[in-house]
């Protein structure tokens, strides 16, 4: 028998999981040299290597050619749209229409199986030495803790029963990921919510929502790569620019992403922070001009109204 002691330094197995156009994709590529297998087509706005993937074959296989590529870490995004191409998958395979017609959830359980398989596989990535990220959706479910008098809803990966504790125990980090928003009582004692624009990263479990860390980061940080930087291994090349805006956008944040959808920018329901690096490059280089020509438009917007 071998005795060692102390750290040992390897690739990370990290699970971001959260809300609608949060940003988790962004925060992704950010990560040393990535390469995603995009099963759900969310990398459109961003200037990332891709693979598209459109099948339970194709994504077991793109796991297995990552071994060979140049690439220090691979993003699958998501894991929740690979679960439903391991579904189809297992459904063709039995000759089934749908998962339910099998009896006592056999189904689920099997699907489970093969998920931990693919699970297994992606270790096969770590020891090679690449940082696997999984990126995931959110959903908001009812528990019923046995030593509480009543329920309540939490954040969970939107996975099956089946499938959420095998990704949650294969990661080493699973960080939530949300709006960070403020509970203030107005002149009328109703409590309102206010806030909504900070992006945080959650490390760690609390009754609201799953989370964990096992490099000891702070229970909350800013959604930037720079608060998660230091446990990767490898380095990124080409950087995407840091989220520099935050504090000078500030307050005048929907009217930039008013601006930025009136131009095409981006997306209706996309923020800045989806428009493409160079783009985010060139305005952080002239922010207060930037500032002054979305002010412009939007005086002239109103003027026309």
């Amino acid at each position: 028998m071998k005795i060692t002691q102390g750290k040992i330094a390897r690739a990370q197995r990290v699970v971001i999981y959260g809300v609608e156009s949060v940003g988790k994709t962004t925060l992704a590529a950010n990560s040393p040299r990535p390469i995603f297998l995009d099963v759900e087509g969310g990398t459109n706005h961003l200037d990332v290597p891709r693979a598209d993937i459109g099948s339970w074959q194709e994504l077991t296989d793109a796991v297995a050619e990552c071994h060979r590529l140049d690439y220090s870490t691979v993003v699958i995004d998501s894991i929740d749209w690979a679960e439903r191409l391991c579904i189809e998958q297992f459904l063709k395979d039995a000759k089934k229409e749908s998962i339910e017609s099998i009896p006592y959830g056999k189904g689920w359980v099997q699907v489970a199986e093969r998920m931990s398989r693919f699970l297994t596989s992606l270790d096969g990535l770590i020891e090679a030495g690449k940082n696997v990220i999984l990126i995931g959706h959110s959903q908001v479910k009812r528990v019923e803790p046995p030593d509480l008098m009543s329920a309540y809803d939490r954040y969970e990966l939107k996975l099956a029963k089946q499938t959420a504790p095998l990704v949650k125990e294969w990661a080493d980090e699973l960080w939530f990921a949300q709006f960070k928003t403020k509970l203030i009582e107005s002149d009328n004692g109703k409590t309102k919510a206010t806030g909504g624009k900070i992006r945080v990263l959650l490390t760690t479990h609390s009754a609201a929502f799953d989370a964990k860390t096992r490099s000891g980061l702070e229970e909350e940080l800013p959604m930037e790569w720079a608060s998660v930087s230091r446990i990767f291994a490898g380095k990124r090349s080409n950087p995407l620019p840091k989220s520099i805006f935050e504090e000078q956008i500030g307050e005048h944040e929907a009217d930039v992403n008013a601006f930025l959808t009136a131009r095409e920018v981006i997306r209706s329901g996309q923020t800045w922070r989806d428009a493409k690096p160079d783009y985010l490059a060139r305005i952080g280089q002239r922010t207060e001009q930037f500032l002054r020509t979305v002010s412009e438009w939007l005086r002239s917007r109103q003027e026309a109204a």
